[in-house]
């Protein structure tokens, strides 16, 4: 007779006063999704009991529902060393500190209705024209008038002057992860900065004949300089796109360009609706990415969980939030300096 081996799967017994340790032991020793799920939060645990280096990667519109407030929470307790998003969810974090109107709306709607009472809609997320979004295209125009005009800047550098405009002056600066970035000195690189309204509101300050120049190419080596410069690093994805990219092509940059040999992320943690098969950047597999020298290993450390991260995230954030004591920051901001320079010399070194 063949061997059969394997876990036993319980007959899942649930109890009112069950921990959300007990859920996740729950997830993990279930199927599907709801163990990938399991599996995910034991190995975000995993990363921080490692110390690895941890970045989180942030597409779609997790700002406007909310989510920035779980972000800040895992950067005050150590639990994200650096953050790549898009620009849309750093500029609808800042209504949040500047206490501007976002309201639950309803998907089921007539958009020429809202669109005759000024409401903007991201699904069922309802966002005043004027009370809102006017009102954070003057914050952010007076955040940057006659600043980074005068030499080329990176998105990390734009996000914590935002960050600290935000921390002085705004009226719940409690309530951005951006504010909580600069305080903490986690780097906050935005993939697209000029697919945003970050973007749209320099155009006021080019016409007045202001020029921003964004370094990109600094940008992306300080990137790799921060994985180069970790004993161990891994990142947490939540949905795919440009955010996702940004962070894994560090690994290529390192090894296929600056020939360092590294081999890439030692874990990966992927929240997706993507489907791999139709070839998109944002349902690719974590393990294709080892063909591109993006992860140390396609065999472990790596996991994906198929849903929406609106309902992973915060399960994933209370169990880590519940199950360590804070780390000490790394503030990696005040140290990209320096993680450059010594890239840059052993890169020299070698040639």
């Amino acid at each position: 007779m063949s061997e059969f081996t394997g876990h036993n799967i319980p007959h899942i017994q649930l109890d009112p006063d069950m921990t959300i340790s007990d859920l996740i032991d729950v997830y993990a020793s279930s199927g599907f999704n709801g163990r990938s799920l399991g599996e995910a939060a034991k190995l975000y645990l995993k990363m921080i009991q490692t110390d690895a280096t941890i970045c989180l990667t942030v597409s779609g519109a997790l700002s406007p529902v909310g989510m920035g407030g779980i972000i800040r929470s895992l950067i005050e307790r150590g639990f994200v060393d650096w953050v790549i998003t898009t620009g849309a969810n750093v500029y609808h974090e800042d209504h949040f500190a500047w206490g501007l109107p976002v309201k639950q709306g309803y998907h089921h709607v007539d958009d020429a209705i809202l669109f005759q009472k000024e409401i903007v809609r991201i699904r069922d997320v309802y966002i005043k024209f004027y009370e809102t979004l006017e009102a954070q295209d003057q914050v952010i125009q007076k955040y940057f008038d006659g600043v980074m005009d005068k030499r080329p800047f990176t998105t990390a550098e734009f996000c914590n002057h935002i960050g600290e405009m935000s921390y002085k002056y705004a009226e719940y600066p409690n309530k951005s992860f951006v504010t909580a970035a600069y305080e903490y000195g986690v780097p906050v690189y935005i993939s697209t900065l000029k697919d945003s309204s970050l973007a749209l509101n320099l155009a006021i300050q080019r016409l007045k004949d202001k020029r921003y120049s964004l370094d990109f190419v600094r940008e992306i080596l300080e990137q790799a300089a921060i994985v180069y410069n970790s004993e161990s690093s891994g990142i947490l994805e939540l949905g795919g796109g440009v955010p996702k990219n940004t962070a894994q092509q560090t690994g290529p940059l390192l090894d296929q360009i600056l020939r360092r040999n590294d081999g890439g992320q030692d874990y990966i943690i992927q929240i997706t609706d993507a489907r791999p098969d139709t070839g998109g950047l944002s349902g690719a597999t974590l393990q294709e990415g080892k063909s591109w020298g993006k992860v140390q290993s396609a065999h472990s450390g790596l996991v994906t969980v198929y849903t929406d991260a609106t309902i992973a995230f915060p399960i994933l954030a209370l169990y880590v939030m519940s199950n360590h004591v804070p780390r000490k920051p790394r503030r990696l901001y005040e140290k990209l300096g320096t993680f450059y320079d010594k890239l840059a010399t052993d890169y020299f070194k070698m040639t």
